[in-house]
């Protein structure tokens, strides 16, 4: 990760209403992959990371992103 990394507020609409989260650069392009791969658009992909989050909606997302390259790195160790 860099040094310069930008943590940007980025609007987004989820279950109908319109919010914004503050995720760095990293994390969003992360987060485009993974709809890109799921076949989803990023709004209804956050849609779902919220629908399980009881908390901070930036750092469910960021625990998500991390728990999917997590499960990607332990079927790449087991292939």
């Amino acid at each position: 990760m860099s040094e310069y990394t930008q943590i940007k507020k980025r609007s987004i609409c989820i279950s109908g209403h319109a919010t914004s989260i503050t995720i760095e650069d990293e994390f969003w392009i992360e987060l485009k992959k993974i709809s890109k791969e799921e076949r989803v658009s990023i709004n209804i992909l956050i849609s779902e990371i919220d629908k399980n989050n009881s908390g901070n909606l930036s750092s469910a997302i960021r625990l998500y992103i991390l728990d999917n390259l997590k499960q990607k790195l332990t079927q790449q160790v087991l292939q």
